[in-house]
């Protein structure tokens, strides 16, 4: 899915610059990354707000049209308020189509409800992971990773980072660093 986001440069910068800004509906941000220097740009607030709920966004790559020059970026860093449903600052990196990056990528348990561990022993899913670190080329960035719970038993406990099925091309970071760390755990089964 790709995504279109309009924007402003804007001159001012700082605390007050900021708070102004926010005040007038606007919502600041930052593009960084590339042989290009950084540059400070505006969003509008509310339709920024509403398309960081979209769960792909945060791993998308967005077209960002800085009054007419498009980059393409991804969403690095988003800052919200503690309390307000405002979002206070946000980062983009400038990525192009060979860019490898790291980034972290949400996890979709499938099949946990009828695994024989849940459905016939009796045992409850733990999920101890809800979103794993990547490294890939920007372009082949996955919207999430699924993990399929369907094996979990008895004799199977649990689901490491190493059973995974990932696209071509898409590395997890800590099976690099030498970490199999378990992401879902079958709990309270008797056979």
């Amino acid at each position: 899915m790709s995504f279109e986001i309009n924007a402003q440069s804007r001159p001012a910068q700082g605390t007050g610059a900021s708070r102004r800004l926010r005040k007038a509906g606007r919502l600041p941000a930052v593009v960084y990354g590339g042989s290009k220097d950084a540059i400070a740009v505006s969003l509008d607030h509310n339709e920024m707000y509403y398309t960081l709920q979209d769960e792909k966004f945060h791993t998308a790559l967005i077209k960002l049209n800085v009054e007419g020059a498009i980059e393409q970026v991804l969403l690095r860093a988003v800052q919200y308020h503690p309390f307000k449903q405002q979002v206070l600052h946000v980062d983009f990196q400038r990525v192009d189509d060979a860019t490898k990056v790291e980034i972290k990528v949400p996890l979709h348990f499938v099949n946990g409800d009828t695994c024989l561990g849940v459905k016939l022993q009796g045992g409850s899913i733990a999920h101890a992971l809800n979103e794993v670190q990547i490294r890939a080329v920007a372009t082949k960035i996955p919207d999430y990773v699924e993990v399929d719970l369907g094996a979990l038993a008895v004799g199977n406990t649990a689901v490491h980072l190493s059973d995974l099925k990932l696209p071509e091309g898409v590395e997890l970071v800590s099976l690099l660093r030498g970490n199999d760390l378990a992401v879902a755990i079958l709990n309270g089964a008797k056979a």
